[in-house]
Protein backbone atom coordinates (compact mmCIF):
# COMPACT_ATOMS: atom_id res chain seq x y z
CA UNK A 1 0.00 0.00 0.00
CA UNK A 2 1.05 3.56 -0.71
CA UNK A 3 0.15 5.94 2.11
CA UNK A 4 -0.67 9.54 1.18
CA UNK A 5 -1.22 12.47 3.54
CA UNK A 6 -4.60 14.10 2.97
CA UNK A 7 -5.71 17.44 4.40
CA UNK A 8 -9.26 18.75 4.51
CA UNK A 9 -11.36 20.94 6.75
CA UNK A 10 -13.76 19.84 9.49
CA UNK A 11 -16.58 21.67 7.69
CA UNK A 12 -19.60 19.54 6.80
CA UNK A 13 -19.07 19.68 3.04
CA UNK A 14 -15.55 18.27 3.37
CA UNK A 15 -16.32 15.57 5.93
CA UNK A 16 -19.32 14.58 3.79
CA UNK A 17 -17.13 14.35 0.68
CA UNK A 18 -14.21 12.48 2.24
CA UNK A 19 -16.03 10.17 4.65
CA UNK A 20 -16.27 7.19 2.30
CA UNK A 21 -12.73 7.68 1.00
CA UNK A 22 -10.99 7.68 4.38
CA UNK A 23 -13.18 4.90 5.79
CA UNK A 24 -12.36 2.46 3.01
CA UNK A 25 -15.86 2.40 1.52
CA UNK A 26 -14.78 3.02 -2.09
CA UNK A 27 -12.05 1.38 -4.20
CA UNK A 28 -8.70 3.19 -4.03
CA UNK A 29 -6.33 0.71 -5.66
CA UNK A 30 -3.13 0.43 -3.61
CA UNK A 31 -3.65 3.80 -1.93
CA UNK A 32 -4.26 4.50 1.75
CA UNK A 33 -4.90 7.93 3.23
CA UNK A 34 -3.73 9.53 6.46
CA UNK A 35 -6.14 12.38 7.02
CA UNK A 36 -5.42 15.68 8.74
CA UNK A 37 -8.35 17.97 9.51
CA UNK A 38 -7.51 21.65 9.76
CA UNK A 39 -9.04 25.07 9.12
CA UNK A 40 -8.73 25.92 5.43
CA UNK A 41 -6.18 28.68 6.02
CA UNK A 42 -4.01 26.25 7.97
CA UNK A 43 -4.25 23.89 5.00
CA UNK A 44 -3.26 26.76 2.69
CA UNK A 45 -0.14 27.38 4.77
CA UNK A 46 0.72 23.67 4.96
CA UNK A 47 0.48 23.45 1.17
CA UNK A 48 2.86 26.39 0.81
CA UNK A 49 5.37 24.26 2.73
CA UNK A 50 4.61 21.21 0.60
CA UNK A 51 3.61 19.33 3.74
CA UNK A 52 0.67 17.38 2.27
CA UNK A 53 0.39 15.02 -0.69
CA UNK A 54 -3.28 15.87 -1.18
CA UNK A 55 -5.17 18.79 0.28
CA UNK A 56 -8.25 20.95 0.22
CA UNK A 57 -7.17 24.43 -0.77
CA UNK A 58 -8.52 27.92 -1.34
CA UNK A 59 -8.31 28.83 -5.02
CA UNK A 60 -6.48 31.99 -3.95
CA UNK A 61 -3.76 29.82 -2.42
CA UNK A 62 -3.73 27.58 -5.50
CA UNK A 63 -2.60 30.61 -7.47
CA UNK A 64 0.68 30.49 -5.52
CA UNK A 65 1.06 26.71 -5.73
CA UNK A 66 0.63 25.80 -9.38
CA UNK A 67 4.29 24.85 -9.80
CA UNK A 68 4.02 22.16 -7.11
CA UNK A 69 0.38 21.04 -7.12
CA UNK A 70 -2.24 20.18 -9.71
CA UNK A 71 -6.01 20.52 -9.33
CA UNK A 72 -8.26 17.47 -9.15
CA UNK A 73 -11.49 17.59 -11.12
CA UNK A 74 -13.50 16.22 -8.17
CA UNK A 75 -14.12 17.57 -4.68
CA UNK A 76 -14.35 21.30 -5.40
CA UNK A 77 -16.54 23.88 -3.70
CA UNK A 78 -17.81 25.95 -6.60
CA UNK A 79 -21.23 27.18 -7.59
CA UNK A 80 -23.75 29.98 -7.59
CA UNK A 81 -25.23 31.66 -4.55
CA UNK A 82 -22.50 30.30 -2.28
CA UNK A 83 -19.91 33.07 -2.06
CA UNK A 84 -18.50 34.82 1.01
CA UNK A 85 -20.56 37.60 2.62
CA UNK A 86 -19.39 40.93 4.00
CA UNK A 87 -21.33 41.62 7.19
CA UNK A 88 -21.36 44.41 9.77
CA UNK A 89 -23.47 45.67 12.66
CA UNK A 90 -24.35 48.85 10.73
CA UNK A 91 -24.65 50.00 7.15
CA UNK A 92 -21.35 51.11 5.59
CA UNK A 93 -20.71 52.76 2.25
CA UNK A 94 -18.06 51.48 -0.14
CA UNK A 95 -15.64 54.24 0.91
CA UNK A 96 -16.31 53.64 4.60
CA UNK A 97 -15.66 49.94 4.11
CA UNK A 98 -12.31 50.58 2.44
CA UNK A 99 -11.12 52.76 5.33
CA UNK A 100 -12.14 50.47 8.20
CA UNK A 101 -10.76 47.26 9.65
CA UNK A 102 -12.20 44.16 8.01
CA UNK A 103 -11.90 40.71 9.59
CA UNK A 104 -11.01 37.95 7.14
CA UNK A 105 -10.67 34.16 7.53
CA UNK A 106 -7.07 34.04 6.25
CA UNK A 107 -4.89 35.98 3.81
CA UNK A 108 -4.78 33.13 1.29
CA UNK A 109 -8.52 32.42 1.33
CA UNK A 110 -10.60 33.03 -1.76
CA UNK A 111 -12.74 35.23 0.49
CA UNK A 112 -9.82 37.62 0.89
CA UNK A 113 -8.99 37.50 -2.81
CA UNK A 114 -12.56 38.45 -3.69
CA UNK A 115 -12.45 41.23 -1.11
CA UNK A 116 -9.22 42.58 -2.61
CA UNK A 117 -10.65 42.46 -6.12
CA UNK A 118 -13.82 44.23 -4.96
CA UNK A 119 -12.28 47.08 -2.96
CA UNK A 120 -9.21 47.47 -5.17
CA UNK A 121 -6.83 46.40 -2.40
CA UNK A 122 -6.79 47.07 1.33
CA UNK A 123 -4.36 46.38 4.17
CA UNK A 124 -6.85 47.16 6.95
CA UNK A 125 -7.29 43.51 7.78
CA UNK A 126 -7.74 41.46 10.92
CA UNK A 127 -6.87 37.83 10.17
CA UNK A 128 -8.82 35.32 12.28
CA UNK A 129 -10.11 31.74 12.10
CA UNK A 130 -13.43 31.78 10.26
CA UNK A 131 -15.48 31.00 13.37
CA UNK A 132 -14.07 34.06 15.19
CA UNK A 133 -15.11 36.59 12.52
CA UNK A 134 -18.63 37.19 13.83
CA UNK A 135 -17.53 37.62 17.48
CA UNK A 136 -14.85 40.10 16.35
CA UNK A 137 -17.45 42.24 14.55
CA UNK A 138 -19.90 42.02 17.44
CA UNK A 139 -17.16 43.07 19.90
CA UNK A 140 -16.09 46.03 17.74
CA UNK A 141 -12.63 44.63 16.99
CA UNK A 142 -13.49 44.94 13.30
CA UNK A 143 -16.02 47.16 11.56
CA UNK A 144 -16.94 44.41 9.11
CA UNK A 145 -16.14 40.79 8.48
CA UNK A 146 -15.97 38.43 5.53
CA UNK A 147 -17.77 35.25 6.54
CA UNK A 148 -17.69 31.76 5.04
CA UNK A 149 -18.85 28.22 5.87
CA UNK A 150 -21.56 27.84 8.53
CA UNK A 151 -21.41 31.53 9.42
CA UNK A 152 -23.42 32.29 6.28
CA UNK A 153 -26.43 30.71 7.97
CA UNK A 154 -26.07 32.15 11.48
CA UNK A 155 -24.86 35.80 11.26
CA UNK A 156 -28.36 37.28 11.52
CA UNK A 157 -28.77 35.65 14.93
CA UNK A 158 -26.07 38.05 16.16
CA UNK A 159 -27.76 41.21 14.88
CA UNK A 160 -25.46 41.62 11.89
CA UNK A 161 -26.49 42.68 8.41
CA UNK A 162 -25.16 41.76 5.00
CA UNK A 163 -23.33 44.57 3.22
CA UNK A 164 -22.43 42.56 0.13
CA UNK A 165 -22.56 39.04 -1.24
CA UNK A 166 -19.12 38.74 -2.84
CA UNK A 167 -20.23 35.66 -4.75
CA UNK A 168 -23.19 37.47 -6.27
CA UNK A 169 -20.91 40.41 -7.16
CA UNK A 170 -18.50 37.98 -8.86
CA UNK A 171 -21.30 36.32 -10.81
CA UNK A 172 -22.67 39.66 -12.01
CA UNK A 173 -19.23 40.94 -13.06
CA UNK A 174 -17.96 37.77 -14.76
CA UNK A 175 -20.98 35.59 -15.50
CA UNK A 176 -19.10 32.64 -13.95
CA UNK A 177 -19.99 30.59 -10.87
CA UNK A 178 -17.82 31.43 -7.87
CA UNK A 179 -14.82 29.12 -7.35
CA UNK A 180 -14.08 28.84 -3.63
CA UNK A 181 -11.84 25.84 -3.03
CA UNK A 182 -10.62 22.65 -4.60
CA UNK A 183 -8.54 19.54 -3.98
CA UNK A 184 -4.88 19.52 -4.98
CA UNK A 185 -2.39 16.72 -5.55
CA UNK A 186 1.36 17.06 -5.68
CA UNK A 187 2.54 16.94 -9.28
CA UNK A 188 5.34 14.65 -8.14
CA UNK A 189 2.81 11.85 -7.47
CA UNK A 190 2.61 11.30 -11.22
CA UNK A 191 -0.36 11.27 -13.58
CA UNK A 192 -1.42 7.67 -12.99
CA UNK A 193 -1.63 8.01 -9.23
CA UNK A 194 -3.29 11.44 -9.43
CA UNK A 195 -5.96 10.07 -11.77
CA UNK A 196 -6.57 7.17 -9.37
CA UNK A 197 -7.05 9.60 -6.46
CA UNK A 198 -9.40 11.76 -8.54
CA UNK A 199 -11.50 8.72 -9.48
CA UNK A 200 -11.61 7.51 -5.88
CA UNK A 201 -12.71 10.94 -4.66
CA UNK A 202 -15.48 11.04 -7.23
CA UNK A 203 -16.66 7.62 -6.03
CA UNK A 204 -16.56 8.93 -2.44
CA UNK A 205 -18.92 11.78 -3.30
CA UNK A 206 -21.24 9.49 -5.23
CA UNK A 207 -21.25 7.10 -2.26
CA UNK A 208 -22.19 9.95 0.08
CA UNK A 209 -25.08 10.91 -2.17
CA UNK A 210 -26.30 7.31 -2.31
CA UNK A 211 -25.94 6.81 1.47
CA UNK A 212 -26.84 10.25 2.89
CA UNK A 213 -27.14 9.13 6.53
CA UNK A 214 -24.00 7.03 6.76
CA UNK A 215 -21.62 9.95 7.32
CA UNK A 216 -23.86 11.82 9.80
CA UNK A 217 -21.97 10.95 12.99
CA UNK A 218 -18.60 11.70 11.36
CA UNK A 219 -19.87 15.08 10.12
CA UNK A 220 -21.35 16.01 13.50
CA UNK A 221 -18.15 14.93 15.26
CA UNK A 222 -16.20 17.68 13.48
CA UNK A 223 -18.80 20.40 12.74
CA UNK A 224 -18.55 23.83 14.38
CA UNK A 225 -22.33 24.20 14.21
CA UNK A 226 -24.22 21.12 15.43
CA UNK A 227 -27.71 22.13 14.34
CA UNK A 228 -28.80 19.53 11.79
CA UNK A 229 -30.60 22.05 9.60
CA UNK A 230 -27.46 24.22 9.37
CA UNK A 231 -25.30 21.18 8.58
CA UNK A 232 -27.70 20.09 5.85
CA UNK A 233 -27.89 23.60 4.38
CA UNK A 234 -24.11 23.73 4.36
CA UNK A 235 -23.77 20.46 2.47
CA UNK A 236 -26.56 21.32 0.03
CA UNK A 237 -24.92 24.67 -0.75
CA UNK A 238 -21.31 23.58 -1.21
CA UNK A 239 -21.63 20.04 -2.60
CA UNK A 240 -23.13 20.00 -6.09
CA UNK A 241 -22.48 18.70 -9.59
CA UNK A 242 -19.27 20.76 -9.77
CA UNK A 243 -18.05 18.69 -6.81
CA UNK A 244 -18.42 15.53 -8.89
CA UNK A 245 -16.57 17.08 -11.84
CA UNK A 246 -15.57 20.68 -12.44
CA UNK A 247 -16.39 20.42 -16.12
CA UNK A 248 -15.47 23.10 -18.60
CA UNK A 249 -17.65 25.72 -16.87
CA UNK A 250 -15.90 25.14 -13.57
CA UNK A 251 -12.42 25.23 -15.06
CA UNK A 252 -13.29 28.44 -16.94
CA UNK A 253 -14.43 30.07 -13.68
CA UNK A 254 -11.20 29.10 -11.90
CA UNK A 255 -9.08 30.33 -14.81
CA UNK A 256 -10.95 33.65 -14.77
CA UNK A 257 -10.37 34.12 -11.04
CA UNK A 258 -6.66 33.39 -11.32
CA UNK A 259 -6.28 35.61 -14.37
CA UNK A 260 -7.85 38.53 -12.52
CA UNK A 261 -5.50 37.93 -9.59
CA UNK A 262 -2.55 37.85 -12.00
CA UNK A 263 -3.64 41.10 -13.66
CA UNK A 264 -3.49 43.05 -10.40
CA UNK A 265 -0.28 41.37 -9.22
CA UNK A 266 -1.74 39.31 -6.37
CA UNK A 267 -0.30 36.08 -7.78
CA UNK A 268 2.47 35.37 -10.29
CA UNK A 269 1.69 34.25 -13.83
CA UNK A 270 2.35 30.71 -15.06
CA UNK A 271 1.82 28.62 -18.17
CA UNK A 272 1.31 25.38 -16.25
CA UNK A 273 -2.08 23.69 -16.78
CA UNK A 274 -4.57 23.63 -13.90
CA UNK A 275 -5.24 19.88 -14.16
CA UNK A 276 -3.42 16.86 -15.55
Amino acid sequence: MTSLSLGYSPCPNDTYIFHALVHGLVPCGDLAFVERLEDVETLNQLALKGALDLTKISFHAFGHLRNRYVLLRSGAALGRGCGPLIVADESLSFEQLRSKTIAIPGRLTTANLLLQLYVGGTDNLLVLPFDQIIPAVCQGRAAAGVIIHESRFTYQQYGLEQLLDLGQWWEEVTGHPIPLGGILAKRSLGEERIRLVDQALRHSIEYARSHPQQATSYIRQHAQELDDSVINQHIDLYVNDYSIDLGEDGLAAISCLLEKAEQVGIIATTDLPLTI
